[in-house]
């Protein structure tokens, strides 16, 4: 029997929307995104998926102008209104900012709202970048609002690479009753051996932490290819580190969409996860989402 699917990470936008995508296009974290400079609607994303045994998905902001972080949570509902996906939305919020608060109560208002993003990962490489630092996760005002998280009920996701791990596990245990996620299995964007074993050891560090999950997610963005030995090298260590009751999997769609298409992903990860026994399969594939995520 094969099982259902749920996409915990995926995106749709309007250009109109997107900073990012207007304008001229500048080096990114996934390389040259000249053909998603586009709408991409729910039903592309439904198109794409067509097939595949996606039953429920979860979409996670997209860098809307951070004034517009209550309407594009309102513009996420109303498509879930009409046609209903995303079965969840999580929204960003500038936790550094005084009306953090005042933003997450108007997000708690559409239904959907289940989580937070702000990405906090910071590099070396001024492509990898995206905060401003790596440390501000660390700050007062973002730990005085990240505690809110708790009072709505939001999981927080976590996008930091392996050098902010130790900051992102102190995190974890300083707030234990707030869910985080961690993105992507950490971006091991270093393939070298020491880069690998930075990366476990910060995996080992955050897998301590009994309130943080991870997303078997955006495994092609470092490698820009959808290469299954590699999608299985990281599914196994991160199961490993873990546990199957800890992940969950994600399409990162329509980034991807930059190099393969959704069928091939899930392929590759019904591959990388065929030695496991069906309940874990099920538990990676959908119920720990359903669960994370109250779908």
């Amino acid at each position: 029997m094969v099982e259902p699917i749920v996409d915990a990470h995926h995106h749709i936008w309007r250009r109109a929307d997107q900073p990012w995508l207007q304008g001229p296009t500048v080096p990114r974290i996934f390389g040259d995104y000249e053909p998603i400079k586009r709408d991409y609607p729910i039903e592309e994303f439904l198109q794409d998926l067509d097939g595949c045994g996606v039953v429920r998905s979860v979409y996670v902001q997209t860098n809307w102008a951070p004034a517009g972080a209550v309407e594009e949570v309102e513009w996420v509902q109303s498509v879930a209104d009409r046609t209903g996906w995303p079965h969840a939305i999580v929204g960003f919020v500038d936790l550094t900012a005084d009306d953090a608060a005042d933003v997450m109560t108007a997000q708690a208002r559409c239904p959907r709202m289940r989580g937070v993003r702000q990405q906090l990962h910071w590099h070396d490489n001024p492509l990898y970048r995206f905060a401003p630092r790596p440390d501000v996760m660390n700050d007062a005002a973002f730990r005085r609002n990240f505690a809110r998280l708790e009072d709505f009920g939001f999981l927080f996701e976590l996008q930091v690479f392996a050098g902010q791990m130790a900051d992102g596990a102190a995190l974890a245990r300083a707030f234990p009753g707030v869910t985080l996620v961690l993105e992507h299995a950490g971006m091991p964007e270093d393939r070298s051996p020491e880069g690998r074993r930075a990366w476990r050891d910060g995996m080992r560090r955050l897998a301590d932490a009994p309130n943080v999950s991870t997303k078997l997610s955006a495994l092609g963005t470092f490698v820009r290819r959808n290469d299954p030995a590699h999608i299985a090298e990281i599914v196994h260590e991160t199961l490993e580190l873990f546990g199957p009751e800890r992940c969950v999997w994600g399409s990162n769609f329509p980034i991807e969409k930059l190099w393969t298409n959704y069928g091939a992903i899930v392929d590759a990860v019904r591959t990388a996860l065929a030695e496991r026994g069906a309940a874990e399969r099920r538990a990676v594939l959908h119920d720990n989402a359903v669960r994370l995520y109250h779908l």
